[in-house]
């Protein structure tokens, strides 16, 4: 059957674009102003939506859209689209709460952009619902069940945030993301 309106995973792939091209146009004074900057350093209330609509380059738009797009439109067919877009939402706040806690206590000073915490949310909630789907890492290339693909990956990611290694990533925004959409998962299992 054809949707004959957009879904909710199609149209942030969409909002994400536009903000990416507003980005290239309106330059460092825009991308300051919308990126989740640190408590003290030119934090700003709405920053911990907008952080989320924006990105580093093209590779970083793509990499985010893709998993957007191939985590959100499974769960968005499972779930409905309101469940979908509340665990993505919640996604992006509890990353950027994670990312905020962590700013602070090291007393950094750089901002924060990009979709990834509610990607790694959409990534956890895709390993819950379909903990026995096969995802493929594409490189190595190795077959594993999503909840071993989701487990592993936040292994790496809580690894390479206490070592502070790959700078420039923020790690615990990622797992602040996982950590949201457990949370959702959890409340919307309790209430039925």
């Amino acid at each position: 059957m054809l949707q004959t309106r957009p879904s909710v995973t199609s149209f942030l792939i969409a909002i994400n674009v536009v903000c990416f091209l507003l980005e290239l146009s309106l330059g460092d004074d825009f991308i300051l102003n919308f990126a989740l900057m640190p408590i003290g350093a030119g934090f700003m209330p709405w920053q911990v939506l907008t952080h989320a609509f924006l990105h580093g380059g093209v590779t970083h738009l793509l990499f985010n859209m893709f998993g957007l797009w191939m985590f959100g439109k499974a769960l968005e067919f499972e779930l409905g689209s309101r469940a979908m877009a509340e665990i993505y939402f919640a996604s992006i706040l509890s990353a950027a709460m994670a990312q905020l806690c962590l700013t602070y206590v090291t007393d950094a000073t750089y901002p924060t952009i990009g979709a990834s915490g509610g990607v790694f949310g959409l990534l956890l909630a895709f390993g819950v619902v379909f903990p026995k789907r096969i995802i493929v890492l594409l490189i190595p290339p190795i077959p594993m069940p999503a909840w071993l693909f989701v487990t592993f990956y936040a292994v790496i990611e809580l690894y390479l945030g206490v070592t502070g290694s790959a700078a420039g990533v923020a790690h615990f925004a990622h797992l602040g993301g996982m950590a949201g959409a457990y949370l959702v998962i959890r409340y919307r299992r309790r209430r039925r």
